[in-house]
């Protein structure tokens, strides 16, 4: 009889301290407990899915009640006790789903067996998804919190702590679990596909670990999925196909029609797209990861690490289509469309998306805006201080003609648009005194100041319309 298939998160589960990644901190605050023996009565586990939660309260009641702990406070997993925790069939510790035994009656039970003495050290209550109880279960439980017998132990783990009551956490040692990085997923993905044999392309494990969103367990699951799928080496390519992502190369053509401001295409893109059978959340979160890489390879071409190097290439030259502020305006309008429609995205919300996308070429930036501004004012800025401004040496020969609209008459004055200008032999004073204006050269004045910022105003009414005119 062949043996029992067990799924990766299961069979890779780690079995001691040491397995544990990404949560070094707080294996060395439980190390560190069971050495000096100062092992609290409750303690919370807290942090997003596929963490360590559940795995690091399941091996401090391993290291607690181990009959033979190592020099590092390691469960031995060979005695009686461990491998009793480990195949989940001990009296000693027991673990509760808090979503499906959430009533006060539930926790009644807890209190009634809490008197009967363990058969190991420690008696070690589990409860997964504690937030899940309701407010009488958990005041049930207060009393039995705060003073325990000594033989007993509460571990508590929660994705959601903000609705664990108050009075129950003040009663509890707490730890935050953070997200797995990127960099220790991929590295746990590759021993496990080494560890089966199996090949797979760094590209593709960077693919699932960048889709598990900080979990290890989604990640291992995601791995099992794709060995089913094919029993060849995995590439990209097969990732994307077992997982229905999208191909990059669609996201690509947009980029190109993108620059070229083809807005037609988004209505040919979102028809691709709902012909593959594609969620359109799921291609609006894709949408967001092409355009931050993008952004990534223009600010810094080494920092993407885990991609082929075809993929890093296309991804260079579509960077060169696209400016840091362009770039900056796309996320910012599918990070808030992302939050703004959530998971109801209809095939219209998508189209106006991509709409504005293809447009963004043509959207004035602030910083452009305050450029031309500033250029503009300077230019029809009025001239001041005269009395402190040279004027250049003028010779009658080097004087421009210009035709139709200077006469030269020899001993007479010049008519430039019928103005009379006189030519004197000598050259004209470096220096001149401003002129003095009259009632009615003030009140010009005045009018021009006021059609200078008039324009001003008109200027910045089209640009902050949001389109450049070429």
């Amino acid at each position: 009889m062949s043996e029992k298939y067990q799924i990766i998160a299961r069979k890779y589960r780690p079995q001691t301290f040491l397995e544990v990644i990404g949560q070094d901190p707080i294996v060395r605050t439980i190390k560190n407990a069971i050495k000096f023996k100062r092992v609290a009565h409750a303690y919370l586990f807290s942090g997003s899915r596929g963490t360590g939660k559940t795995t690091l309260a399941r091996l401090f009641a391993k290291s607690l009640n181990c009959q033979n702990l190592t020099e590092n406070f390691e469960p031995c997993n060979e005695c009686r006790s461990c491998k009793e925790i480990t195949n989940s069939r001990s009296l000693d510790v027991i673990e509760i789903d808090g979503a499906s035994n959430r009533g006060i009656d539930d926790i009644r039970q807890i209190n009634d067996t809490i008197g009967y003495a363990p058969s190991n050290r420690y008696k070690i209550y589990i409860i997964d998804e504690v937030h899940m109880l309701t407010k009488e279960a958990f005041n049930a439980l207060l009393k039995t919190l705060e003073e325990p017998p000594e033989n007993i132990k509460f571990f508590f783990a929660t994705t959601e702590p903000f609705k664990v009551l108050p009075t129950i956490i003040s009663r509890c040692q707490r730890f935050e679990l953070k997200r797995i990085s990127l960099e220790s997923i991929i590295e746990k993905l590759s021993s496990i596909a080494n560890d089966l044999n199996r090949k797979v392309d760094e590209s593709a494990l960077h693919m699932i670990a960048s889709f598990s969103e900080g979990s290890l367990r989604d990640a291992e699951s995601l791995l099992d999925q794709i060995f089913c799928y094919s029993d060849k080496d995995i590439s990209l390519e097969y990732v994307t196909h077992s997982l229905g992502f999208i191909d990059k190369n669609y996201f690509f053509e947009l980029d190109q029609n993108i620059f070229n401001q083809n807005t037609i295409f988004a209505f040919e893109f979102v028809e691709k797209i709902y012909n593959l059978g594609k969620d359109f959340t799921y291609m609006v979160e894709e949408l967001i990861d092409h355009f931050k890489n993008i952004l990534i390879i223009k600010l810094e071409k080494s920092f993407l690490l885990y991609i082929s190097e075809d993929l890093k290439q296309k991804y260079i030259e579509s960077s060169n289509l696209f400016s840091n502020e362009q770039l900056f305006y796309i996320l910012d309008i599918l990070s808030n469309a992302i939050y703004t429609h959530k998971n109801s995205f209809k095939r219209i919300h998508v189209e106006t998306l991509l709409l504005k996308i293809l447009k963004s070429k043509k959207i004035a930036h602030i910083d452009t805006l305050i450029k031309k501004l500033e250029s503009f004012e300077k230019k029809s800025a009025p001239i001041q201080n005269i009395e402190n401004q040279t004027i250049p040496e003028i010779k009658l020969s080097e004087m421009p003609i210009f035709e139709e609209k200077i006469t030269f008459i020899e001993e007479k004055p010049i008519v430039v648009e019928e103005k009379t200008i006189f030519i004197e032999k000598k050259p004209l004073e470096k220096k001149i005194e401003a002129p003095k204006l009259s009632k009615d050269d003030e009140i010009t004045h005045e009018e021009n100041s006021k059609s200078r910022y008039d324009t001003l105003i008109k200027f910045t009414q089209v640009e902050l319309g949001g389109i450049q005119k070429n």
